[in-house]
């Protein structure tokens, strides 16, 4: 997996101070996207152990309320499997913290209904997620007064609680 940037004290990609991992690679290439460059998958440089350790780092000041993860799209398959190591580490040295997940994909249709029976991989990203911002970026839809999202489409969804509800469950801000 390659990666955009690392963004340290991001205030515009979810609640409070976080540290954002752009990833690289997206098939939506929605009209007006603010990071195009970003849907080759060989853009940027390459995801590694050196990455992980420098995010772990900047996650490590208690200012900091946790990681988003945008892209490029985070749930390409190959995105997926580089995220994995990355988002255990995360849970694990830092349960406090949150992980956001910003997606073109639909959270209950593309997500449950579709890459959940596909990859396990999914399966066990999404069990460390607490925030998905979902649905493509609609140019015709932007709203820049909207809190975290591009687009009036997108949701930010609880993720925990909709995998217990077995439904949408809007995150509250």
């Amino acid at each position: 997996m390659n990666y955009a940037d690392i963004k340290i004290a991001d205030v515009a990609n979810g609640t409070g101070v976080r540290v954002s991992l752009f990833v690289s690679g997206c098939n939506h290439h929605c009209k007006g996207c603010f990071n195009p460059e970003a849907w080759n998958f060989n853009y940027g440089k390459e995801f590694t152990e050196e990455e992980i350790d420098r995010i772990l780092k900047e996650l490590d000041h208690p200012y900091v309320a946790g990681l988003s993860l945008l892209g490029g799209e985070p749930l390409e398959y190959v995105n997926q499997k580089g995220l994995l190591p990355l988002v255990k580490k995360v849970k694990e040295k830092f349960p406090e913290k949150n992980i956001w997940c910003y997606t073109g994909y639909t959270f209950d249709k593309d997500v449950l209904g579709n890459m959940f029976d596909n990859w396990d991989e999914t399966k066990e990203l999404v069990s460390y997620l607490d925030v998905i911002v979902d649905g493509k970026f609609e140019e015709e839809k932007k709203d820049l007064n909207l809190k975290f999202r591009g687009s009036s489409n997108q949701r930010i969804i609880d993720v925990q609680k909709s995998l217990k509800a077995h439904k949408v469950i809007l995150y509250d801000i």
